[in-house]
């Protein structure tokens, strides 16, 4: 029939909390959804589901992803790692930051801010600049964070709390200062 269009589907292979898992989805489905509906992991978060709360962010092969915009086919064979992922036999630094710190409120966004912490501590160890690094010099990155570069990396993820400054606090202690 013309203008009918058949759901396609396509079985992704991905590494989730370091679990193996298979699964078919429609071509169509964002890994967010992949998460939560087909394979029960509840950690990333579905907010906005339009990519400008950052609260179902996840890790994919180590680099911060926003998974509501992104298509579950996309990462078939990556390693896929939730803020439950983090803990291995005990709380991530920036997990035990966060609870020091009393980095949350409703605690809704908190998976989606841990993760991005993570991504965003590797990003600047690894040289990647933001628009509020002072010094593109690839060596800059031995420099400590600054709060507003902090604040920029991090502006993806929104907490409806305001729990800014605490959150603030914890990145501190994680990256020194």
């Amino acid at each position: 029939m013309p203008g009918t269009h058949a759901n396609v589907e396509a079985t992704v292979s991905l590494s989730v909390d370091g679990v193996q898992r298979d699964v078919t989805v429609d071509t169509r489905t964002t890994l967010l959804d992949c998460l939560r509906d087909r394979l029960g992991v509840f950690s990333p978060k579905k907010g906005c589901d339009h990519g400008q709360c950052g609260s179902c962010t996840v890790l994919v092969d180590g680099r911060r992803i926003i998974s509501c915009l992104s298509f579950a086919v996309m990462y078939d064979g990556a390693t896929i790692v939730t803020a439950d992922g983090l803990a291995d036999g005990g709380l991530h630094p920036v997990q035990e930051a966060f609870i020091d710190a009393d980095a949350f409120q409703c605690g809704y966004c908190t998976p989606g801010q841990v993760c991005s912490v993570v991504g965003m501590i590797d990003e600047a160890k690894g040289g990647h600049p933001s628009h509020a690094t002072e010094d593109l010099d690839p060596d800059a990155s031995a420099e400590p964070l600054t709060d507003d570069e902090i604040r920029e990396r991090m502006s993806g993820n929104l907490c409806r709390c305001a729990a800014y400054p605490n959150i603030l606090a914890a990145i501190r202690q994680v990256v020194g200062g």
